[in-house]
């Protein structure tokens, strides 16, 4: 494979580095695949402490015959800038992997036809939105998605950090009930008033209320097409009990729609250590990589998929 240094939105306010990740001597144009990140600043790799799925991705997918665009985020990349409220995630997250999917398409080693998006975590709950809103790609996969708006993944995660007797999990306990209560009110809000509150950091409510007036299964039921759902069972922030059986269940019976469950895999796709989302730093610090099963199940679908 070969790895080549890009621009994703070169000339505008915000250029990101990137890399198109490209399969050895193709014999003509070749699938192609964007990824997309999970929620927070990141880089181009996703490193979460000592992990670094999207690397594992495109590497593996490129020796699969799948070029791979990925780039760091743009809250990474141009943080100072955008350290005010009133962000959300179309500035954040969308425009920037429409605007890679569109580079992809336009390099003339990849077919055009069969480029797909691939949304990790909260990428993973944008990716039908990003399809709708101007990707126009050939097939979603969504990594650890959930079905559920972003504000009550927050407040569940809360939830499962508090509630013990340690003093960490009491102070989990109170910013529980604290933003619960700014949650609470959210969709009555007028759109200004939501701007105005404060969440956290230079998130505003407005961030969630954009973000939960449409969902990934919304997104997902209106579209026709194809879609791979994707889940670590032993995922302590999205959960294969819930999240992905809620899809399941939503998305039932779809002649296109493709779902996998991996016994032991984390919310990174590696394998698992604990269960606790208190242990998250030590979950994620040690170093893995995703392993073959995954990383064959995205190249078959990807090259079947194109073919539905």
């Amino acid at each position: 494979m070969t790895s080549e240094k890009i621009i994703v939105g070169a000339g505008t306010e915000y250029p990101l580095n990137g890399l198109l990740t490209f399969p050895d001597a193709p014999s003509g144009p070749v699938p192609g695949a964007v990824l997309v990140h999970g929620s927070g600043p990141s880089d181009m790799d996703e490193r979460v402490i000592r992990l670094t799925p999207f690397r594992d991705i495109a590497e593996g997918l490129a020796a699969r015959g799948i070029a791979v665009l990925r780039y760091d985020k743009r809250t990474y990349a141009h943080a100072r800038k955008l350290a005010k409220p009133g962000i959300t995630v179309k500035e954040e997250t969308v425009d920037d992997a429409i605007t890679a999917i569109g580079m992809l398409k336009r390099d003339p080693r990849v077919d055009p036809d069969r480029v797909f998006v691939l949304g990790h975590s909260m990428g993973a709950m944008l990716a039908p939105r990003i399809d709708a809103e101007g990707g126009d790609v050939r097939g979603m996969i969504l990594m650890a998605g959930t079905p559920y708006r972003l504000e009550d993944i927050v407040l569940r995660q809360l939830k499962q950090a508090g509630g013990g007797k340690s003093l960490l999990r009491w102070i989990v306990g109170l910013e529980y009930k604290a933003y619960a209560k700014k949650f609470a009110d959210l969709y009555r809000m007028s759109d200004e008033e939501a701007k105005k509150k404060k969440f956290a950091g230079n998130l505003s409510l407005y961030y969630f209320k954009e973000m939960g007036q449409k969902t990934a299964a919304d997104y997902l039921l209106e579209s026709t097409k194809p879609a791979l759902l994707m889940q670590g069972e032993r995922d302590f922030q999205v959960l294969a009990d819930d999240d992905f059986r809620a899809f399941e269940t939503l998305l039932a019976g779809r002649e296109n729609t493709f779902f996998k469950r991996y016994p032991g895999l984390n919310h990174v796709f590696v394998d698992a250590i604990y269960d606790d989302i208190l242990k998250a730093s030590k979950e994620y610090g040690v170093e893995r990589h995703i392993g073959e099963e995954v990383l064959d199940d995205l190249a078959a679908f990807i090259g079947n998929g194109a073919a539905q």
